[in-house]
């Protein structure tokens, strides 16, 4: 399985490198993907590599996830629904292709 990681620039050191902190961590990432970003920018980063930019909310949606898959590793399932507070009380959705042929119907 593949998993990204949200980090947020730091620092820029030339074009193609950053300084990133994240998950309790700081990694110099290469930014070649997705270009030069502002201090302050949120990247999800594989294989120290920012693969995508993300805006903060995204960014607290993908760390929570990845706590509660940790805490789940653990034996720990009684402490993973505050980390998806944003689905506890939604409905499932379906995509926009589907919903408009419901809404024909």
């Amino acid at each position: 399985m593949c998993m990204g990681i949200p980090m947020q620039v730091i620092s820029m050191k030339g074009d193609y490198t950053a300084l990133c902190q994240g998950m309790q961590q700081q990694r110099n990432i290469d930014m070649g993907l997705v270009g030069v970003q502002a201090k302050g920018a949120w990247v999800v980063t594989f294989l120290g590599v920012a693969r995508e930019v993300v805006d903060e909310q995204e960014a607290v949606q993908i760390t929570n996830a990845l706590q509660a898959l940790n805490l789940v590793m653990q034996g720990d399932n009684e402490n993973v629904d505050p980390l998806f507070a944003d689905l506890i009380e939604r409905e499932p959705q379906l995509p926009l292709h589907l919903q408009a042929k419901v809404d024909k119907e």
